[in-house]
């Protein structure tokens, strides 16, 4: 036996005669179980949420790829009420999440929902634009995450006899969630551009185009005062105004040298020679 399997042995002859000497009444063993069970309950809370904000990113993108059907079909109000119907049933899955938080600090497992909520942003910020041609507020994002509950009044009573009491449970979306969401918003602003020139739509691009600029105004205003991950995503965004204002250039100049069912492949090489990460020339 060499030095080194020899001091193995003796390190677990140590380890065990330690652990026999251990007396488990001990109130400093005791508060450790605590400890252990409070984490243990923590990180399966935290797990639960991860999985959930999953379920909300995959529902969102489904809706936001039905939404861009709009262009397409010449029933439009068809499919935003079909996307109404998918962003109740992502907002039941946010209510799962309003439940697991009850009584916590949002903020301990806020990293573990935030890109659920702000694929959710963007995909309810993406619905009220073509619907309305405007951008929806914080506020009106939170008013639709109120949940009706029921639990029983009494805890301590048998469960068919206890008496259901009903209470509110809301979930507020974060300014900086918020933010992010409207960020990623932008991109999806610029392919409907894309589209829209692809289906004869020539005013769609130019009212885009002064929406995003609103938007990047409102964006360079925050400056180095909001979260961190604004900085990054003004680059896409700066990326996307810029070819949806090349598109409308090309509309004003080139548009009536160019056949409308060609405008679309036009605007779509461009916009990949403007973006080096997309296709290299």
């Amino acid at each position: 036996m060499n030095k080194r399997e020899g001091g193995g042995g003796c390190s677990k002859q140590a380890d065990s005669v330690r652990d026999a000497n251990v007396n488990p009444s001990s109130p400093i063993i005791a508060a450790f179980k605590v400890f252990q069970q409070e984490l243990d309950t923590k990180h399966d809370k935290h797990e639960r949420l991860v999985k959930i904000s999953r379920d909300v990113t995959i529902e969102s993108k489904r809706t936001i790829f039905l939404l861009h059907r709009v262009t397409s079909v010449p029933d439009a109000e068809e499919i935003l009420n079909e996307a109404d119907v998918k962003l109740d049933a992502v907002r039941q899955k946010i209510g799962l999440i309003a439940d697991e938080l009850r009584g916590e600090d949002i903020y301990q497992f806020h990293k573990a929902f935030t890109p659920g909520i702000q694929e959710y942003v963007e995909a309810v910020s993406f619905q009220h634009f073509i619907r309305h041609r405007s951008l929806i507020s914080l506020e009106e994002i939170n008013a639709r995450l109120v949940f009706m509950r029921t639990e029983k009044a009494d805890p301590k009573a048998p469960a068919d006899a206890a008496p259901l009491a009903a209470y509110v449970l809301t979930f507020h979306v974060t300014p900086s969630d918020y933010l992010l969401g409207v960020a990623d918003l932008t991109g999806e602003l610029m392919r409907l551009c894309i589209s829209s020139v692809g289906n004869g739509d020539i005013d769609t691009p130019f009212q885009l185009s002064q929406f995003l600029r609103q938007i990047h105004d409102g964006f360079s205003f925050i400056g180095n005062t909001g979260p961190y991950e604004v900085s990054k995503k003004l680059h896409t965004l700066r990326q996307s105004l810029g070819k949806v204002e090349d598109a409308c250039y090309t509309l004003r100049v080139r548009g009536s040298e160019i056949p409308k069912h060609m405008l679309a492949d036009v605007f779509s090489s461009r916009a990949t020679m403007m973006d080096p990460e997309e296709g290299v020339v």
